[in-house]
């Protein structure tokens, strides 16, 4: 008898073999292009058109109210180098203050992430005591450590005096010396708690064989932190040093609510420095001011990540 053919077999075969790998083609309803249309507005608006206005305005000596205006061509800019030791001392200020933050902040985060990484009740507690004031606005962070500096009956100096330790009270942001590092210790306390729960998720990403190996071969805890944990969390490393970067950067409301509205010059970063330029109706100038102030952050955030890659690459 001879065998019968199935229908489902005569149409596989006739089916050309190169349609039979592509499967249907799926058209993309052009509806679904619309989806993107608010963030693009949003960026265009927000972002794309004060930047081209500012670029405009940078070269000219646009006060923000008078109708016409002189072009200055780069004059803006050699006089913001050159020649304003206000701007000169703005970005010394801020300099420091970002390496001492960015530096200290990412090794205490790190620190306190290796303390709390396992998952007990006791590290969920202080994960969430550590994190606690992230959540906390800039200004009431502001008005919280203005009262801790006060040298008169702030918390420091009250606590030194009642414990006989009179020479070593200070003026904290009176002191024109360190008043910038005084700040950079409240950036720190207020975002370090933050930046821990970005390598927390970083260390619970390294598998656990690793750290049996290295125990198996008698590491210590030293050599499993510098062979295991630290090139492993340097994807977070990048995330946190890059973040607390812009941070630094943008101390604003928090330089305000300590040093007041201006502040004095050992107070003052580029961020409070280019707002009192406006705030004087210098806004050409002010414009030119900004787009520095975009320029340096962007080679300082290239500078580190070049570090960084450098640094995993000879690790």
């Amino acid at each position: 008898m001879a065998a019968v053919k199935s229908p489902a077999r005569s149409v596989r075969r006739t089916v050309p073999e190169s349609r039979r790998r592509r499967g249907p083609t799926a058209r993309v309803r052009p509806t679904l292009y619309l989806f993107p249309l608010p963030a693009v507005l949003l960026l265009a608006v927000f972002f794309a058109v004060p930047t081209v206005q500012a670029v405009q305005y940078a070269i000219t000596d646009w006060d923000g109210f008078s109708a016409t205006y002189d072009n200055v061509g780069l004059g803006n800019f050699t006089r913001a180098l050159g020649n304003d030791d206000l701007f000169r001392n703005a970005l010394t200020n801020n300099l420091k203050f970002m390496v001492v933050v960015v530096a200290a902040q990412t090794a205490l985060s790190l620190f306190l992430a290796v303390l709390v990484a396992r998952n007990s009740r006791a590290n969920v507690f202080l994960r969430a005591l550590y994190f606690f004031p992230t959540i906390i606005s800039s200004v009431s962070v502001a008005f919280i450590w203005k009262f801790v500096y006060d040298p008169n009956f702030g918390l420091i100096n009250r606590t030194l005096g009642a414990v006989g330790l009179d020479s070593l009270r200070s003026s904290f942001l009176g002191d024109d010396q360190a008043a910038i590092y005084w700040l950079a210790l409240t950036q720190i306390w207020f975002h370090t708690g933050q930046m821990m729960v970005v390598f927390v998720a970083g260390l619970h990403a390294i598998p656990a064989e690793l750290y049996e190996a290295a125990e198996i071969d008698g590491a210590g805890r030293w050599a499993r932190f510098r062979y295991i944990t630290w090139p492993m969390v340097a994807p977070a490393t990048g995330i946190v040093v890059a973040y607390t970067t812009i941070q630094s950067f943008k101390a604003f409301d928090l330089i305000l609510g300590l040093g007041g509205n201006p502040p004095k010059p050992s107070l003052d970063i580029l961020s409070t420095r280019i707002y009192t330029t406006y705030a004087n109706s210098h806004f050409g100038y002010a414009a030119a001011e900004s787009l520095l102030f975009m320029l340096l952050i962007g080679l300082v955030t290239f500078a580190q990540r070049r570090a960084l890659r450098l640094t995993r690459a000879g690790g």
